[in-house]
């Protein structure tokens, strides 16, 4: 193989982490360098998951630090750039935490050194997540059968590289089927969408072969490779995928993901429901739904007083409410209620993994994966 440096994120979450155990296992010809970003502000579950999975890899898994603090007493890097941001805490509509304390990191440890990126998001999501603007890293989806990010596919699939796409295509094997879908045009009413799944449909693998060998004419690292095994891997791997993987390995999911009980009194009855979190990331996440800040507060309340303490500037995790707010002991019984009910509605047959993929909606690019 070239000189291409191969790299995996832990972000402390369910698909990073058996992404990695995946990897490891599938792949072992593949010498993959396994980093995490150290926020500071992690929950103590996040560190002992991150232990857990350096156990089972036999590998050291590095922690990207966004600032160096050895001389700065009392801080997290967190701590540090909200000083530097006069208190402003981070929202969706400001995520700065994302792009220092994640992304500029990341940046800085790739360097630009070729180098192939394994990203955690399954076959039943469609999303890229997070691309780096780098021309020298290549995004890579093992979970789902199409591994190539949506820039790849276009470059391949385009109406004016056809005729290369077809050449390559008869230098592989047994193409005829293939070749007769790959010879049609991408249009309005056939979209590139349409046109790669149809194809994958016929053969992934080949697919994937002619999509390597069209890779070998071009600046992206995988073209860099004599080979590359996971031209060879079919697999579509969902949900119930990744959780057989984490419970198997025996490193097991997330502690925070599984479900503990709660009471509510509703008319006049207590009831009993269940909370978890539904991400990784740091505590304070401003992505929370209230239900887990209550979980927090009920479960890690050193946490949630010192998610609080950030608020005293003025600014606020929730655009609707302060945590002091949403403290008291009426609100969070009103949360609890609303939860109950919501989940007893919508999800009376639904396992709690559903409910957490259900919960997880949008959330930090690095962070989620």
């Amino acid at each position: 193989m070239a000189e291409v440096k191969h790299i995996l994120g832990i972000s402390g979450g369910k698909d990073s982490a058996a992404l990695s155990i995946y990897m490891s296992e599938k792949f072992p010809s593949l010498d993959i360098e396994y980093y995490t970003s150290d926020t500071g502000r992690e929950l103590d579950e996040t560190y002992a998951l991150i232990e857990r999975l350096e156990s089972k890899l036999g590998k050291r898994i590095f922690k990207l630090d966004a600032v160096d603090l050895t001389n700065i007493a009392d801080q997290s890097a967190f701590d540090h750039f909200l000083n530097m941001y006069g208190g402003y805490l981070p929202s969706s509509t400001s995520r700065w935490c994302t792009k220092k304390l994640k992304l500029d990191p990341f940046e800085s440890y790739i360097g630009d050194s070729p180098t192939i990126s394994y990203v955690g998001i399954r076959g039943d999501e469609d999303r890229d997540g997070y691309i780096s603007k780098k021309q020298s890293v290549q995004s890579i989806f093992p979970f789902r059968r199409n591994i190539w990010s949506e820039d790849v596919n276009k470059l391949v699939l385009a109406n004016k590289n056809k005729s290369n796409f077809i050449s390559k295509l008869k230098s592989i094997g047994d193409y005829t089927q293939f070749e007769s879908m790959a010879q049609n045009d991408i249009t309005p009413t056939f979209t590139l969408k349409q046109k790669l799944n149809a194809l994958l449909d016929l053969d992934t693998i080949l697919y994937n072969k002619v999509v390597f060998a069209l890779l070998k004419e071009t600046d992206y690292p995988v073209g860099k490779l004599d080979y590359f095994p996971l031209v060879e891997n079919d697999e579509n791997l969902v949900r119930d995928d990744i959780f057989a993987i984490l419970e198997n390995s025996g490193v097991g999911i997330p502690a925070y993901y599984k479900p503990m009980e709660y009471h509510v009194e509703i008319d006049g009855e207590i009831k009993t429901g269940t909370y978890s979190r539904s991400r990784s990331g740091c505590f304070f996440c401003f992505y929370q739904q209230k239900i887990e800040w209550v979980w927090l507060y009920e479960t890690h309340n050193e946490l949630f007083l010192k998610a609080m303490e950030y608020e005293k500037a003025g600014y606020s995790w929730m655009d609707s409410e302060t945590l002091e707010e949403l403290a008291k002991p009426e609100r969070i019984a009103n949360i609890k209620k609303e939860h109950f009910l919501r989940m007893n509605r919508n999800n009376q047959n639904k396992s709690w993994q559903d409910q957490i993929m259900e919960a997880e909606g949008e959330g930090c690019v690095s962070c989620f994966i």
